[in-house]
C-alpha cells in the first residue's frame, strides 16, 4: 500500500519538475511513511511513497524491467503475484525483488495493455513505457484503490490523491458547482467528477493512455450478466464459502502483522472467520463502538470472536472525535460527508498500534444485497409494473408531498420515500434511496448563483447512466450494479482508503475479490434475498461454519449519533464557523437555508443531523484548500506529523 505521483509532458520536462514531483510525494507520505521513490529521465516524472508489507527490504519502487525501458510506480496489492512471478520466471524474466509490484513491468513486456487482466487485487498505477513516450493509468476493477489527474496542456499530473495533483498545478482549480449539488446530495462526488473543474478521478475498471498530450479513457471491465447459476442455493452457498476461504488466504500474505475488522455483522464475521481457519495463530480482531447504546456493536463483535478465539480488542468513538473534522478535510481533499469516516479513523488509528494489514467484509452489501432498500426496490417496481406511469406520478407524487414527516418516527419507517419512488421511474427511484437528500432540496441548499448555474444539471444523472448501462435483466441487479459503480466506489471505498491511510494501514477486502463479483453476479436475485433477509447464501454458509446467531444478524454499520451531537458538542463549532456570517462556503451555500434547518434542529422540529454535517464538513474543506496549494498542504502536512502520535511520527520519513 502506498502513494503515487507523476508528471509526463509531451513536450518534455522542465528543470524545476524534478522539485515540484519531490513535493508531489511529500504530501502523501502520510501513505507510504516507510521510503520513498523516483524515477525522472526527460519526459516524465514518477514519485512513489511506501508502506513495506511484502519484502521490506528488496520490494522499493519505482520498479523498472530489466532494460529500463519501463518503469511502474504501484499503489497496492497483486494477490496473485506468486503465481505471476513463477510464469515470468519461467519465461527468461529477470525478478530483482520477491514482492508483487515488479511482476508489472514485466507482464508489460509480454502484453502490453492486456497485461492488466493478470493482475487480480487492489491497485492503482503509472506505468512508462519509455521508447513509446507513453503513459498508461490504470485502477482496480471495483475501485478499492484511488487515482486522480489532470490534464494541463500537453502535461499531465496524477496522483492517488488530489492534493498531489494540486502541487503539481501549482493553482487552486475552480469548483465545479455541479460536483458540489452532486455532493449535497449524495455526501460524496461520484467519478469521473472531483469539485475541482479540471481534476478528475479515473472510475473503477478503467484505464488511460497518455500519449503525444492527449488522454484516452477506456473501461476494461464491469459486472457483466452471463446468466443465472441453476444450482440449487445449498450448493451456491457452498462455492461462495469456499471462495471466500481462498479469497481471504490471499490477502493474509504479508511479512507484517495483520489483523480483522470486526463488527458483529455478517460480512465482518464471515472474513474474520474465515481468516481464523486460514491461521496457525489467533488473529487478531478490532471493533469500536459508541456510549449511544443504539449505535454500539462492541458486544456483537466480542461475542463473535470469541467463538474462533481471535485476539479481540475494542475501542470507543466518543463525540470528541468530532474535533477530527479539519483532519478529515484534509485527508479527503474533496468534501466528503459520510459520517462513519469518524469511527473509521478512529478504529484505523488504534489498528495501527498493533497491525499493518487488516481485513475487512467491505462489498458484501453490494455483492449480495445485503441493503434493506432492496428488499424495498423489489417491492417498488412489482408496483410499477401494474400501475401505469401516467397514475404513478400524480397519485403516489401527490401522496408523498403531503405525507407527514415527524422527527419521532422511527428510523426504519420510510412510507414517505416509498410513495416519492413510486411517483418516478425506476432508476430515478433507486437514485432517490441512495441519496442522503432529495435533489430538490440539495439545490435549495445552494446560494441562488449557483442554483442558477446548476439548473440543467441533475445528479440523478449519474444513477440512471449506471442502472441503464447494466445488461442484467432484473431491476435488482440493475440497482446493484449502480451501488456497485457508485456508491461503494466513491463513497465506502474512498472512506476507508483515506481514514486508514492517513495513519499507513493497509485494509484489503476479500469480498471484493473481482472473481468472487463475478461469481456472485451469477447468483439469481430470488436467491439472494428469502423474505426479509438479504444476502441469503452467505447467511446459510455462515449458519453452517460459524453460528446461527451470526447468520441472523442485521446490519448496523458504522452509525454516527449525528443528531444528538449537533444538540450538543458540534453545537458550538457549528455556530461559529458554518452559520456565521464569516463562513468560506457563504459563497456556495445559502444563508437562509442553513439558518432555516439550523433552527428546525436545535428546536426539535426535524432531525438534519446529516445535513448538517455535510455542511460542516464542506465548511472544513473550504478553510483548508483555500490557499496556495503549495505552501498550503506543506503546512498542513506538517500539522499532521505534528498532531500524530508517537509510533506515527518515529515511522514517518518527512
Amino acid at each position: 500500500m502506498c502513494g503515487i505521483t507523476g508528471i509526463v509532458a509531451a513536450d518534455g520536462l522542465a528543470p524545476e519538475d524534478r522539485e515540484t514531483l519531490a513535493a508531489m510525494a511529500s504530501v502523501l507520505a502520510h501513505r507510504g511513511p516507510d521510503d520513498g521513490g523516483a524515477h525522472v529521465d526527460s519526459f516524465a516524472a514518477l514519485g512513489h511513497r511506501r508502506l513495506s508489507i511484502v519484502d521490506p527490504v528488496g520490494g522499493r519502487q519505482p520498479v523498472s524491467s530489466e532494460d529500463g525501458s519501463v518503469h511502474a510506480v504501484v499503489n497496492g496489492e497483486f494477490y496473485n503475484f506468486p503465481a505471476l512471478r513463477r510464469e515470468l520466471i519461467g519465461r527468461g524474466h529477470r525478478l530483482e525483488s520477491r514482492g508483487d509490484a515488479e511482476c508489472l513491468v514485466h507482464l508489460y513486456e509480454e502484453r502490453g495493455d492486456a497485461a492488466i487482466d493478470a493482475l487480480s487485487g487492489m491497485f492503482a498505477f503509472g506505468l512508462w513505457d519509455c521508447r513509446r513516450r507513453r503513459l498508461l493509468l490504470a485502477r482496480d476493477r471495483l475501485g478499492v484503490k484511488p487515482l486522480y489527474y489532470a490534464v494541463d496542456g500537453r502535461r499531465i499530473y496524477f496522483g492517488s490523491e488530489i492534493k498531489a495533483v494540486l502541487v503539481g498545478l501549482g493553482v487552486v482549480p475552480v469548483i465545479d458547482p455541479a460536483a458540489l449539488l452532486d455532493y449535497l446530495t449524495f455526501s460524496f462526488i461520484p467519478s469521473p467528477r472531483t469539485i475541482y473543474r479540471g481534476i478528475a478521478k479515473l472510475p473503477p475498471g478503467h484505464l488511460l493512455v497518455f500519449e503525444q498530450g492527449r488522454a484516452t479513457v477506456r473501461s476494461y471491465w464491469h459486472p457483466t450478466h452471463r446468466g443465472w447459476d441453476s444450482r440449487h442455493v445449498d450448493e451456491i452457498s457452498d462455492e461462495l464459502w469456499d471462495r471466500l476461504g481462498r479469497a481471504t488466504k490471499a490477502r493474509m500474505i504479508a511479512d507484517v502483522p495483520i489483523g480483522a475488522f470486526l463488527s458483529g455483522g455478517l460480512d465482518s464475521t464471515a472474513v474474520a472467520a474465515a481468516m481464523a481457519r486460514a491461521s496457525a495463530a489467533p488473529v487478531l480482531t478490532l471493533t469500536c463502538g459508541f456510549d449511544e447504546a443504539d449505535f454500539d456493536e462492541r458486544k456483537h463483535a466480542a461475542a463473535m470472536a470469541a467463538q474462533f478465539g481471535a485476539d479481540h480488542q475494542s475501542a470507543l468513538i466518543t463525540a470528541d472525535a468530532s474535533g477530527l473534522i479539519d483532519t478529515l478535510a484534509w485527508h479527503f481533499d474533496e468534501p466528503f460527508a459520510d459520517a462513519s469516516a469518524i469511527p473509521m479513523y478512529g478504529i484505523a488509528r488504534q489498528a495501527r498500534r498493533r497491525a499493518t494489514v487488516m481485513l475487512s467484509g467491505d462489498g458484501g452489501d453490494e455483492l449480495l444485497a445485503g441493503y434493506r432498500r432492496y428488499r424495498f426496490d423489489r417491492y417498488e417496481d412489482q408496483v410499477r409494473r401494474i400501475v401505469p406511469g401516467s397514475l404513478r406520478r400524480p397519485l403516489f407524487g401527490l401522496s408523498a408531498a403531503h405525507y407527514p414527516d415527524y422527527p419521532w418516527m422511527p428510523r426504519p419507517f420510510r412510507a414517505r420515500a416509498t410513495l416519492r419512488n413510486l411517483s418516478v421511474d425506476a432508476a430515478t427511484a433507486h437514485g432517490q434511496s441512495i441519496a442522503t437528500i432529495p435533489t430538490h432540496e440539495a439545490r435549495n441548499l445552494l446560494h441562488p448563483d449557483l442554483r442558477a448555474a446548476c439548473r440543467e444539471c441533475d445528479p440523478q444523472d449519474a444513477v440512471r447512466a449506471h442502472y441503464d448501462g447494466c445488461d442484467a435483466p432484473d431491476h435488482l441487479s440493475k440497482c446493484q450494479y449502480v451501488d456497485i459503480r457508485l456508491q461503494l466506489a466513491d463513497g465506502i471505498l474512498t472512506k476507508v482508503d483515506r481514514a486508514s491511510m492517513a495513519h499507513g494501514l493497509e485494509v484489503r477486502s476479500p469480498l471484493l475479490d473481482y472473481e468472487l463479483a463475478d461469481f456472485c453476479w451469477r447468483i439469481p436475485p430470488a436467491a439472494r434475498i428469502r423474505g426479509t433477509q438479504g444476502k441469503w447464501p452467505l447467511r446459510l454458509a455462515v449458519a453452517r461454519h460459524v453460528s446461527r446467531e451470526a447468520a441472523r444478524r442485521v446490519k448496523a454499520g458504522f452509525d454516527v449519533p449525528m443528531d444528538q451531537w449537533f444538540r450538543g458538542p458540534l453545537r458550538e463549532r457549528f455556530c461559529a464557523e458554518v452559520s456565521s456570517a464569516g463562513a468560506r462556503s457563504a459563497a456556495w451555500i445559502s444563508r437562509s437555508a442553513v439558518e432555516r434547518l439550523w433552527s428546525d434542529h436545535l428546536a426539535g422540529r426535524a432531525n438534519h443531523g446529516a445535513t448538517l454535517w455535510k455542511l460542516a464538513m464542506l465548511e472544513s474543506w473550504a478553510k483548508a484548500f483555500s490557499k496556495s496549494p503549495v505552501q498550503e498542504l506543506r503546512r498542513q502536512r506538517v500539522m499532521q506529523c505534528s498532531v500524530s502520535s508517537p509510533t506515527e511520527s518515529a515511522r514517518s520519513t518527512s
